[in-house]
């Protein structure tokens, strides 16, 4: 009787849900275009991503950006990212600003039940955290990069947990568990998988199919691929693939497949030279390989199996579509960059489809790209029909389009901001980023309805001699700290008075305990003293490969507490130094919290 009780239940509750599809977002992290079996590539098999396009929609032309953290904004929002105050990746520079609605805002606002189970990467304290952006739930971490793929540790609602296995197979784990506990529900699941991103850290049985496999497909500029690397790289996305095909299975054992909208994309171009299908560019580049992304859409019985979808779409478009697809009204309303596309599933190419412009923008450099061309960010023009490894600039064959996409771009960085290149319009060259200059916005410190404050190395800036562990700041830890003139600081805003409990995360060889620590706000002063050591080693053996330059090896840190703080509201720089050493260095600090009582 219970079990036919609960039946009839979750039935009812379905058919109240009707007409809520639910909807599951899947986004690779550094995957190209040309690293999926459908669009060509013989090295790699990703059959169940495959399937998605199979049995729904697949976009022949579809654009992000160069970097992860614009593209990942513009999908939430429908708008450009320079609009929304993202123009970095770290040090702050990625947050979305507060005033900017997301969809998952107007999808909590309808009934659902959100969650997201990955790599946010647009902020990482309230109101920038993904909990303040629409989502009900978090696990995964915030930063535009993670460092550690096996056992990591993990953000769940802003507490740190340790997880056991592959990061991939352990956020899946926590996206399968979100599903079969609201499977009577309409839910939003948003899955931003860490992978292909370095480290060139991949499960063992995947490299094993990998590591002797020869590269038969190699990239536009052969020489500079790195057979390895390649290798990892898709030895990652087939096991990101066995995971996708693990939700699909769920859903399907959940009989929820027809009342689900599966999307599947990636954030930019390649993170290396490998197989584009002839195209220019890889990750940080605006031009084609950099930024055309697969996009493979799903929905059975509202969207026909094979459909391909040939006029050109972006990021942008994808908040707008998911909208109409749910028949969600949209919270928020500041005006839309992107589309809604729907019109495109239901009658293939329509004549009444309005030819459009989309723009690619990384630091100073900008590409916009037509329906049929591309005017690169050195201002050549390329038809993209006849010549999609964009080798042969035709502007002086039609200069009044050439003039026309000039225009467009100087118009479009009057309108961002944007100033031009150095050396005179055009002449950059593409990829450069904004730096690591940590971003003037403060840190919000002491909301009640979220009052664990995180600050990591990545948002702090370090003082003296300090530094950080590496040239990339997500994943990093400061080091180096050895005098009472170094300091790490952070700019904060504490938006509530209040007592603040005040721990570290730190690494501490037994020669160095013994450091009198001072952390400062404005006046206020905590001390405390460093009384235990812990001298973890570097995890080398979780790489599969050498890091790539730049990015630090990984180590466990333990948590101490200073001690708890009373502070008023206000804005200013939080200081941490020490003022006695009696050791050769004081510590290794991953990051401080303060958590309001």
């Amino acid at each position: 009787m219970r079990t036919l009780l609960a039946a009839l239940l979750l039935l009812a509750a379905r058919l109240a849900a009707a007409t809520q599809p639910n909807v599951i977002v899947l986004l690779a992290d550094d995957a190209g275009w040309g690293d999926y079996s459908f669009n060509g590539n013989r090295l790699v098999a990703t059959p169940n991503i495959d399937a998605i396009a199979k049995a729904g929609a697949h976009f022949d032309r579809f654009f992000v950006q160069p970097v992860c953290s614009p593209t990942r904004s513009e999908f939430l929002t429908g708008r450009y990212h320079r609009r929304l105050g993202v123009y970095g990746v770290s040090t702050g520079q990625e947050r979305i600003n507060p005033d900017e609605k997301t969809f998952a805002d107007s999808f909590k606002a309808a009934g659902y039940v959100t969650g997201i189970f990955g790599k946010w990467h647009n902020g990482s304290q309230w109101p920038y955290h993904p909990l303040a952006r629409g989502f009900d739930t978090f696990w995964g971490y915030t930063s535009g990069h993670w460092g550690e793929y096996f056992d990591a540790p993990l953000e769940h609602n802003g507490v740190m947990k340790k997880s056991q296995g592959y990061i991939v197979d352990v956020l899946t784990d926590k996206a399968l568990q979100f599903i079969e506990r609201n499977k009577g529900k309409p839910f939003l699941c948003y899955v931003p998988f860490t992978t292909p991103h370095s480290p060139w850290s991949a499960p063992k049985e995947d490299w094993a199919r990998f590591k002797d496999k020869p590269i038969a497909q190699t990239a536009t500029q052969a020489k500079q691929e790195k057979a390895d690397e390649t290798r990892c790289a898709l030895a990652m996305v087939e096991n990101q693939d066995r995971n996708v095909g693990r939700i699909l299975a769920k859903l399907k054992e959940l009989n929820l497949e027809d009342d689900t909208i599966v999307v599947y994309f990636s954030d930019n171009g390649p993170n290396g030279h490998r197989w584009t299908g002839g195209m220019k560019g890889t990750k940080g580049t605006t031009d084609e390989g950099g930024v055309r992304s697969p996009l493979f859409i799903r929905w059975p019985g509202r969207i026909a199996a094979g459909t391909q979808v040939k006029p050109i779409a972006g990021a942008i478009d994808l908040a707008p579509t998911l909208h109409a697809l749910a028949g969600v009204k949209r919270v928020g309303d500041k005006p839309l960059d992107g589309r809604d596309l729907t019109p495109l599933f239901k009658r293939g190419y329509d004549a009444d489809w309005a030819p459009r412009q989309i723009f690619q923008t990384w630091g100073s450099s900008i590409s916009v790209r037509t329906d049929t061309h591309r005017l690169d960010n050195a201002g050549n023009l390329f038809d993209m029909i006849a010549d999609p490894g964009q080798t042969t600039p035709i502007q002086a064959r039609q200069p009044a389009l050439a003039q026309e996409l000039v225009t467009a771009v100087a118009d479009w960085r009057k309108e961002m901001g944007i100033a031009a290149p150095a050396g005179g319009k055009g002449k950059a060259k593409g990829g450069n980023g904004p730096g690591n200059a940590v971003d003037p916005r403060p840190i919000s410190v002491g909301y009640r309805e979220f009052p664990i404050t995180m600050l990591p190395a990545r948002d702090g800036e370090p003082r003296g001699e300090m530094r950080r562990s590496s040239g990339a700041p997500n994943s990093s830890y400061f080091v180096n700290w050895t005098k009472p003139t170094d300091a790490a600081v952070w700019n904060i805003e504490v938006v509530n008075a209040g007592t603040y409990v005040v721990t570290l995360d730190y690494a501490c060889a037994a020669s160095d305990v013994g450091a009198s620590l001072e952390l400062s706000f404005e006046g206020t002063l905590l001390k405390g003293k460093l009384t235990e050591a812990f001298d973890s080693p570097l995890k080398h053996e979780q790489d599969t490969l050498p890091r790539p330059h730049g990015e630090s090896v990984m180590r466990d840190f333990k948590t101490m507490t200073l001690g708890e703080v009373k502070l008023e509201p206000g804005k200013g720089e939080l200081r941490l130094r020490a003022t006695a050493i009696p050791g050769k260095g004081v510590m290794e600090l991953r990051r401080v919290t303060l958590t309001l009582k």
